[in-house]
């Protein structure tokens, strides 16, 4: 990896880790939060799951997280499970599963059931945020569903191990479940914005993180959150499309990407259609954005651009989704400032170069960082002098 500047944006990072068995994110938790003098506080985090019902593309899911406060209650991060972290997880347990004497007990194979450790399944997001404010983080599983069937006048089903809550007319609403052996291993540190000291930061959250033993899953990334205003407009956004496409080989290269990462992907062949299109005719940014809109991007891409789709988003921000999964401060803000550098390039109104016909990838998104960062040094050095 190229050397780097200092990292100096706003940023905010998703870390994805995993708890070696027998541990797990709330114990990383509660040893955070006990080296800061602080609390830990259970929350319910959302998610989407891919749906085994034929005709339904996907469930929305909450499931128990922790956030973490320091002595003077501000945030320090939150850890919450991430479901693309399997095979370590599956790996493990058919080990445990091998017939040895002493495995008849292993927490592996059969782990005490946590009666606080559920999940709440909707088809409807708004329906799935309305049970888990009803719930609450801190219920228990056989009163799971007990709000939200007050709010409909309705009984809670209990069939086998699920407690699901259908309307009068038998439409289902939300079911409960308990959290299947090992997902409370998987860990993705999410951190609020970070405006310096960005490596001390990280730091004080995988420092503990190594110390009990917890590991880079096969399938990690890191996700780097930067603010989105910057590039709402049409020169911006469309050095950012360029980027991601014309530079996706040397950027997986130089970055390091993870090939047994899920939910990225290449931005479609039809917004770089879409954005050359509207750039030559001189369109404006609610033009560009109404014709972005219309492709359907999805937040699983290298980059997730969605939150520029909207002037109201609920997070704002730039969402790169290709870093590698790291376990050390410095590690992941070194690439971090990579990532920095050439997003400011993408604020130059100047449109970005295509990757030169017979130059290697990786050598090409080189030649392009190192006239980012010379692009840098020009718009600091005024105020070094």
């Amino acid at each position: 990896m190229p050397t780097t500047e200092p990292l100096t944006a706003r940023v905010g990072f998703e870390v994805e880790l995993l708890a070696p068995a027998g541990s797990s994110r709330r114990a990383l938790a509660e040893r955070i939060a006990l080296e800061h003098g602080g609390s830990v506080h259970r929350v319910l985090h959302v998610d989407s799951e891919p749906s085994l019902v034929p005709g339904m593309g996907q469930f929305w899911h909450l499931t128990p997280g922790y956030r973490i406060d320091d002595a003077t209650g501000t945030e320090l991060a939150t850890l919450v499970d991430d479901i693309t972290i399997v095979e370590d997880i599956r790996r493990d347990q058919l080990a445990a599963r091998c017939g040895e004497t002493g495995h008849q007990g292993c927490p592996l194979c059969r782990p005490e059931p946590d009666r606080d450790a559920f999940r709440i399944l909707s088809d409807d997001l708004r329906l799935l945020r309305l049970a888990g404010d009803t719930t609450g983080a801190r219920t228990r599983f056989e009163h799971a569903l007990d709000g939200i069937a007050r709010v409909f006048d309705v009984p809670v089903e209990t069939v086998g191990a699920v407690r699901r809550v259908r309307d009068r007319a038998g439409a289902s609403i939300a079911m409960a479940t308990a959290v299947a052996p090992g997902r409370e291993r998987p860990c993705e540190i999410v951190t609020p914005p970070i405006r310096s000291g960005h490596a001390e930061a990280l730091e004080a959250l995988l420092g503990p993180a190594r110390a009990l033993g917890f590991l880079v899953p096969v399938e990690a990334a890191v996700h780097l959150h930067l603010d989105a205003g910057p590039f709402r407009s049409v020169p911006a956004f469309a050095n950012v499309v360029r980027l991601f496409t014309g530079y996706r080989s040397g950027l997986h290269a130089v970055l390091g990407t993870n090939p047994h990462c899920v939910r990225t992907g290449a931005l479609p062949e039809a917004l770089t259609t879409v954005v050359d299109t509207e750039s030559r005719s001189g369109a404006d940014w609610p033009r560009l954005q109404e014709a972005v809109r219309t492709l359907g991007l999805t937040k699983y891409l290298d980059v997730n651009l969605t939150a520029l789709l909207t002037d109201t988003p609920p997070r704002d921000t730039i969402e790169v989704r290709i870093l590698p999964g790291m376990l050390d401060g410095e590690d992941i803000t070194g690439r971090a400032a990579i990532v920095q550098a050439l997003l400011e390039r993408c604020l130059d109104p100047t449109p970005l170069p295509q990757p030169p016909r017979g130059v290697p990838s990786e050598e090409a998104l080189l030649v392009l960082l190192a006239d980012a960062r010379a692009r840098q040094l020009q718009r600091i050095r005024p105020a070094l002098a």
